[in-house]
């Protein structure tokens, strides 16, 4: 099964995509109410991060496909999955205003790890548009794991150089 069958299949069968992305901020808001008054406490803080998990990475995988199928692939933009392409990123931003206006989302675990995964996603792309817009063609000896190693160490540099510049 490709990628492209596995969207397929999901947009064919829109009721178990529809119906998870609905529960997630469903369950935050949930969570909100139970727990009022009792935000600080670990196990809410836990709850809260797999909540965010749950539609964070479907959401940041949505807006790199998003990215990818209209820069590389030149799709049109009535070519987009409601299912696959936009309903993952309104229900990660959803939840995330639900859990933000209930407790800090510093407070939450592994929130910052998403902010790093989002950056070294975000460097690889544009590293990966640069090279296809600028058509540089290297005929060279080096084998292809030591350009991929290279291209892996640019990114160690540009993840350690960002976070040195304290934004």
């Amino acid at each position: 099964m490709t990628l492209k069958d596995f969207f397929d299949l999901l947009s064919n069968n829109p009721s178990y995509i529809l119906s998870f992305f609905l529960l997630v901020p469903i369950a935050a808001l949930i969570g909100t109410v139970i727990g009022k008054g009792e935000e600080g406490e670990t196990i809410w803080q836990s709850y809260y991060s797999i909540l965010i998990f749950l539609v964070a990475i479907p959401g940041i995988f949505a807006i790199t496909l998003s990215i990818y199928l209209f820069s590389f692939e030149r799709r049109s933009i009535f070519d987009t999955d409601i299912y696959t392409q936009i309903l993952p990123i309104i229900s990660m931003i959803a939840t995330i205003f639900i859990v933000k206006r209930t407790v800090s989302l510093d407070t939450i675990p592994g929130f910052g790890k998403l902010s790093g995964l989002i950056m070294m996603i975000g460097a690889a792309l544009i590293t990966m548009w640069v090279l296809e817009k600028t058509h540089i063609v290297v005929f060279s000896y080096i084998p292809v794991q030591y350009a991929l190693l290279f291209i892996v160490g640019l990114m160690v540099v540009f993840r350690v150089g960002w976070s040195k510049l304290d934004v």
